[in-house]
């Protein structure tokens, strides 16, 4: 892929770690906060929702470590910590005081625990088809873990992302095929999760008592229909979180922000603006 792939953006340096970021629009900046999937970027992640709500805010969009165009480093620790560090690192190196926050899946687990950790730095949080408290791992969400490349594994995957099958056309899932197969991409992804893979489930929640005590507007997204991560965790969510609300979207897999991509840009958008307004 050439330089001018719309996945790379600009590249800065993050907790000591270089990233890859989209750095788009201007207003209050909001952090978005990919997946886990293979062959994942901020950009496949994102780019439907991005223009959107960069017209009324600054959007940042980084690849974290492991995944898309930034470092992997030799001997890296992929960790809930050190991608932690890595996000606060894109917030310092942007000279960002304080943002909203909306995490993807793995994202999403990611994005609860550094508003725990960094209470500050978030303004208001988004939740989408979040982990981050305790489940039991789905098949769906092995089988992405366990992903090993080829055509079919990744048609098969992206069909249990998609309620709406339509989504899922071969060149998609030649593109996300080929895209899991650039250098270095299949190496650090086989080498995060592992089997047995609960473990990474577990490793990537946050303490009951500490999500009770986040005091943020907490918008949480679910699809009805989502193969991946069960409903019942954003249900946890939005009973553990007291200034929560939760919506849920029919006929949606795990897939909001690209099956519903319209409509979930228009509530994000609103809910964050609701901040402004209140000021």
């Amino acid at each position: 892929m050439s330089a001018t792939s719309p996945e790379i953006g600009q590249t800065i340096v993050a907790a000591g770690l270089e990233t890859n970021v989209h750095d788009l629009g201007s207003g209050h900046p909001v952090l978005l906060i990919h997946g886990s999937g293979p062959g994942v970027t901020a950009w496949a992640n994102w780019r439907l929702v991005m223009p959107a709500l960069a017209e009324q805010a600054r959007v940042i969009a980084p690849d974290m470590a492991g995944f898309g165009y930034s470092a992997r480093p030799a001997g890296f620790d992929y960790s809930m910590d050190n991608w932690v560090k890595q996000a606060v690192g894109v917030l310092d190196a942007l000279g960002i005081e304080q943002t909203d926050l909306v995490g993807n899946s793995f994202g999403g687990a990611l994005a609860l625990a550094l508003t725990i950790r960094h209470p500050q730095r978030v303004r208001r949080l988004v939740l989408m088809g979040s982990v981050g408290v305790p489940f039991e791992i789905t098949p769906a969400l092995d089988a992405v873990w366990g992903y090993t490349p080829s055509f079919e594994a990744m048609r098969t995957m992206m069909d249990l992302f998609a309620w709406d099958r339509s989504l899922v056309t071969d060149e998609l899932a030649r593109l996300r095929y080929e895209a899991s197969i650039r250098p270095g991409f299949q190496e650090s992804f086989s080498a995060m999760f592992p089997a047995p893979r609960q473990r990474w489930v577990d490793a990537m929640a946050s303490p009951e008592a500490d999500i009770r005590a986040i005091e943020h507007e907490t918008l949480i997204i679910h699809g009805r229909d989502d193969q991946v991560i069960p409903l019942a965790t954003s249900l946890t969510l939005h009973q553990l979180i007291s200034r929560s609300q939760l919506h849920v979207f029919g006929r949606c897999g795990h897939w909001t922000q690209i099956e519903h991509a319209a409509r979930f840009a228009r509530l994000v958008g609103d809910f964050l603006a609701e901040a402004k307004a209140s000021h």
